[in-house]
This record gives structure tokens, C-alpha cells and sequence, in this order.
């Protein structure tokens, strides 16, 4: 028996997790593996604000007047790096780290996994295209077509299709309040 409600007009009626992934296992597999995937993306927000010493030199945070999205779009090869270097600029840093710190704590609460996965995605796809590994620099590369950015951003939308929100998150609670809408 499925258990729908919807608050918000228009918007279709919850699925709920249980719906989808019928072992209870795997639904807390699928639970840590969101925490785990939204904590990298609320560190990488922490670290890239305060400068903590980690992926960000000391002193060198957006508090400190670091550019933290001008790291890899300055430094982007291949043949993507024209695009990089063009879009680059103080407002790319306030959005990269938006969008960090939303998806972060979207993954985390299990609210709103619909958009942290497109944005998630979106976000790790140009990650990855600014370090493009196929070509001259391909050789300092494990492998030379996949990398960590496509096993994070595949992982994402797995827990969207999967409303992974439900288990050791909020997503039970938020998919009550907008259904299976956008904001689910």
C-alpha cells in the first residue's frame, strides 16, 4: 500500500522510498551513502570558505579573499579551457560555493534530492570537464575517460530515483509536504 500526500497544488502524490528499494539493507546503504556524498560537498564548502588547511592552503579561504572556483578554471586544460577561462570571475566563486553548501545540506537532510541531484551533477560534469583527462595531460590520469566526478555525480541521481531522503533523513517528512514536485 503506497501512503501519498501532497500540500502543494499541483503536485503529484509522494513515492516513498519503500516503494522503490524493497531491502531494508540497501535503503541504509543507500541512506550513508547520501550523508557520505553530502558531507564531501558541505567539507569541500567549509574548507574552501575558511581556508582550512585540507584541499585550501591556510589563509587562502574565501574569507581571506580566496577565489575558490578560479582554482580549477584557471588551471583548465584541454579542450574545454577557453569556456572555463570565459566564464571565470567572482561570480562563479559565489556560485560554485552555493551550490556546495545547498547540495551538501541537501544530501545530508534528504530535502530536496531532486535538485541537489541535477545541480550535483551539473556541478561534478563541469568539474570534470575543466580537468578534462583525454588528451595532452591524459598521462597524469589513472584513467583516461572516468574519474571520481562520474561515480559522485552518477551516485546523486541514483539517490534521487532511489528518494534515498527517506532513510536516516528528513525526505519521509519533506515528501509529505511537496509530494514528488521539484522541491521533493
Amino acid at each position: 500500500m503506497t501512503t501519498t500526500a501532497s500540500h502543494i497544488t499541483n503536485s503529484p502524490p509522494a513515492t516513498w522510498q519503500t516503494d522503490i528499494v524493497r531491502s531494508s539493507p540497501a535503503r541504509m546503504t543507500l541512506g550513508l551513502l547520501r550523508i557520505v556524498i553530502g558531507w564531501s560537498f558541505l567539507w569541500a564548502f567549509i574548507d574552501k570558505l575558511f581556508g582550512l588547511g585540507f584541499a585550501t592552503e591556510s589563509g587562502k579561504g574565501m574569507v581571506d579573499g580566496g577565489q575558490p572556483a578560479q582554482g580549477f578554471m584557471s588551471h583548465a586544460s584541454g579542450p574545454f579551457s577557453g569556456f572555463f577561462s570565459s566564464i571565470s570571475g567572482r561570480w562563479a566563486d559565489y556560485g560554485f560555493m552555493f551550490g556546495l553548501l545547498a547540495i551538501g545540506v541537501a544530501l545530508i537532510t534528504g530535502c530536496g534530492l531532486k535538485l541537489a541531484a541535477v545541480a550535483g551533477a551539473t556541478l561534478l560534469g563541469l568539474m570534470y570537464l575543466a580537468q578534462f583527462p583525454v588528451g595532452a595531460d591524459a598521462g597524469t590520469y589513472n584513467n583516461p575517460l572516468f574519474d571520481s566526478h562520474w561515480v559522485d555525480g552518477l551516485a546523486v541521481i541514483a539517490l534521487w530515483f532511489t528518494r534515498a531522503g527517506d532513510t536516516f533523513g528528513l525526505g519521509r517528512w519533506w515528501g509529505g509536504k511537496v509530494g514528488d514536485s521539484w522541491l521533493r
